[in-house]
């Protein structure tokens, strides 16, 4: 199977090949920075897996082995790689797929940092759209 996706402006475009080793909800304060949200989805598959097939990431070391790829135009943060903790690994957004209900998350992780209200997020009301 394949999955493929792009930035929010379109500049960059990718495709995955065969399925994530993983998919998890990652609250880590990293996550939390680089996103600007709670917590962000990811699909971890081999390196290898992963063909950019338009446009050029820019990527950031910004703590240590993390290094994060985004869009240089529109600033989508895309995939993550770390050489010491996961090596042969990328971790690709899931939102940014063209299909991003395909990879649901199996697990969460870095909980030790979530934010305490993303517990309780099935208590509060819900809207389909903008309330009026």
């Amino acid at each position: 199977m394949s999955h493929t996706g792009r930035c929010y402006c379109g500049a960059i475009r990718y495709e995955l090949s065969g399925e994530p080793n993983v998919v998890a909800l990652c609250h880590c304060s990293d996550c939390q920075r680089s996103a600007g949200a709670p917590a962000v989805s990811w699909a971890m598959f081999p390196e290898e897996a992963l063909t950019v097939t338009q446009g050029e990431p820019k990527s950031i070391n910004g703590s240590g082995g993390a290094v994060r790829s985004f869009c240089p135009d529109c600033g989508t943060g895309l995939f993550y790689y770390n050489a010491i903790n996961l090596p042969g690994i990328v971790d690709v957004q899931t939102a940014t797929l063209d299909a991003p209900e395909s990879l649901a998350p199996q697990v969460q992780i870095q909980t030790a940092e979530r934010q305490g209200w993303m517990k309780h997020l099935d208590q509060l009301p819900e809207f389909e759209r903008f309330p009026g």
